[in-house]
């Protein structure tokens, strides 16, 4: 199989999800591009550039995301 341009994303979701289904999924769509989508709702996504994404990655790592 070939393709020309970008190839199909490969969405990942996070192990800790289970058997829900309410969870997010996340792809790397090209070098700069990070997208997040609802795994009900697959048509809607979210869109990042890296350093957004390792902004928002490293504040989860830090807790700055935790329910108190």
């Amino acid at each position: 199989m070939s393709f020309h341009g970008t190839p199909p994303a490969q969405w990942r979701k996070s192990t800790r999800c289970g058997a829900s289904n309410g969870c997010v999924e996340v792809a790397r769509l090209d070098e700069s591009v990070i997208s997040v989508r609802d795994t009900e709702d697959t048509s809607a996504r979210l869109a990042f550039g890296l350093g957004e994404w390792r902004a928002f990655t490293e504040d989860v790592k830090e807790g700055h995301f935790d329910s108190r």
